[in-house]
Order: C-alpha cells, then structure tokens, then sequence
C-alpha cells in the first residue's frame, strides 16, 4: 500500500481537487479576461463577490473579499502550442513578462491578469536546445 493511500485511509479523506482563489479588484473586468481572453467558463452559482472559472479540469476561483493575496502566481500545465498561445494573447494585449522558454520541465511562459497575478502556461519541454 502507498504512504499516500494510508494516509487517505487514517484521515478518511479522498481529496478530489485543489483549486486556487484569487482576489480581484473589479469582478467584471476579471470575469471578462477569464472567459472573453482565456476561454474560461464561469459557474452558474457565481455572484459580483465570489465566482469560479473553470476549463477542461481546471478551475480557479475569483473572490473581492480579503480571500487570496495580490500577485499569486499559479502554473496551468497544458497539451498544445505555446507559441501560438503566446501570439494569440500578445495580439489580444495580455501583458506577457515572459516569452516562451524552453526549460528541462516545460517550455514556459508567464504572463499577468489584470490583478497583477501571474499566469505560468507550460507544456512540454523540446529536450534539445534546453535554456
């Protein structure tokens, strides 16, 4: 048995996803990068102080309480092209802070939501040419 299934079993807990909150100065403004610039779907419970956006098995929420912390950086790991996400959101006027790098984990990418968090997009690294 593994150390984590034994720990499972003591605490009699599976956990089912972690998910991080971020906090947001205007709702509307974040609900439009998310959904409108990032293709994020938004939870149908979701209210002006609390919401979650969602995408394939992802999910962030966005809260205008004192819930989160300003600059919170969260890595979204995703099969595709990096390069022409980078485009997209470069013609887009998303604020990259970093082009794509290829790095021995991922070949990454940064850039800011309009709360000043950062967004770490990666895929999978090209094992030559390796920053």
């Amino acid at each position: 048995m593994k150390e984590s299934e034994n720990i499972r079993s003591e605490m009699g807990i599976r956990i089912e996803g972690v998910q991080v909150i971020l906090r947001v100065k205007d709702m509307d403004i974040s609900r439009a990068f998310y959904k409108q610039i990032l293709g994020f779907d938004e939870a149908d419970w979701g209210t002006d102080d609390f919401t979650s956006v969602n995408r394939e098995n992802a999910g962030i929420y966005l809260t205008t309480s004192a819930q989160g912390s300003p600059g919170t950086w969260i890595w979204i790991g995703f099969d595709g092209d990096i390069f022409k996400l980078h485009d997209n959101l470069r013609s887009k006027g998303v604020k990259i802070r970093q082009p794509p790098i290829n790095f021995p984990w991922a070949i990454e990418m940064h850039i800011e939501d309009p709360d000043g968090h950062v967004l770490r997009f990666g895929t999978d690294p090209v094992r030559e040419n390796i920053h």
